[in-house]
């Protein structure tokens, strides 16, 4: 049993739904609430995104498999927050440019960007002000998507995995429909391969990766906080996020957030401190003494009556 089905729901799938049936649910539901399709329905995009964002974290099987039983929460805690942009997800599937299965069916929206690219992995990353202060390198682990090195990304045998000939290996069929007068020409996912464009027999997919193409793998990168970095600094890997077959790896993304701290505040470069002080050391003077954030301890004088004013 599952902690919770709102992904589920998104997609109108059961939690038992196949990979193939999450496959299919997305696509219907990204061709029907695309963004370029509904320009006169804004509640559209957003359906959109929620359904790219529901199928981003079951297609993965870590992720799903964190979801069931943790819940939408706990898949964020759990280092699977973050994932690809909504209209990215949908041109992997359907092409992107003039040149993918739909042609110009979405107008100047789905114009070709150049090569493909997989997904970015985007993670914050939280940091004391100590650190931020003294500079630190951090050794942060994360999961990714690799080509898999039992098929070469293939999903099969060699020679095994087979062009759809229902679609033409695009995934998708241009259906016709009479309506009255009028006959509609649309697009819906092949029925023959699911989507995939491509048919292997079961018995000739790949063991290591059971024809998925790619395999998760361990990533421990070196993020460096140099000193004195910002609240929302971005450090970039580049090509070190997901593979996938025939696109450019993608990217990872850490974006620095410092932790509120106990004793100080800061603004800009400069550190406040907020000292409490009793009525005698305000008008005779006297010393107060104060643990920076490289553990030095600094003394700062109070002359005699020099007057203080709280909050000064």
């Amino acid at each position: 049993m599952v902690k919770e089905t709102k992904f589920y729901d998104t997609l109108g799938v059961a939690p038992t739904a196949t990979e193939a049936q999450l496959k299919t649910a997305y696509k219907k539901g990204a061709l029907k609430y695309h963004p370029d399709k509904n320009t006169n329905n804004p509640d559209a995009a957003e359906k959109f995104k929620e359904l790219s964002h529901a199928y981003e974290a079951l297609s993965d099987p870590e992720k799903r498999q964190l979801y069931d039983q943790l819940g939408e929460e706990g898949l964020e805690h759990g280092g699977g927050g973050g994932g690809m942009n909504a209209e990215d997800l949908f041109s992997q599937f359907f092409g992107g440019g003039g040149g993918g299965p739909f042609g110009g069916m979405f107008g100047g929206g789905m114009r070709d960007q150049g090569p493909k690219k997989a997904r970015t992995i985007h993670h914050v990353h939280k940091v004391n002000l100590e650190d931020i202060y003294k500079g630190k390198v951090s050794k942060l682990a994360l999961q990714k998507s690799v080509i898999c090195g039992g098929c070469d990304g293939r999903g099969g045998k060699e020679g095994a995995v087979k062009e759809c000939a229902g679609c033409n290996g695009s995934g998708m069929k241009t259906m016709m429909r009479q309506m009255g007068p009028m006959i509609q020409r649309f697009q819906t996912v092949c029925p023959d391969c699911n989507g995939e464009g491509e048919i292997v027999r079961d018995k000739d997919r790949c063991k290591k990766c059971t024809g998925k193409k790619t395999v998760v793998e361990r990533k421990v990168l070196h993020v460096h906080v140099d000193k004195g970095v910002r609240d929302g600094h971005k450090i970039e890997f580049r090509g070190e996020g997901d593979q996938m077959p025939g696109v450019m790896p993608g990217d990872v993304v850490f974006e620095i957030e410092q932790k509120p701290h106990a004793r100080f505040q800061r603004k800009g470069d400069d550190l406040f401190y907020q000292a409490e002080i009793d009525l005698l050391t305000a008008l005779a003077g006297g010393a107060i003494h104060i643990e920076h954030l490289d553990d030095r301890w600094m003394t700062v004088n109070i002359a005699p009556g020099e007057v203080i004013v709280p909050g000064m």
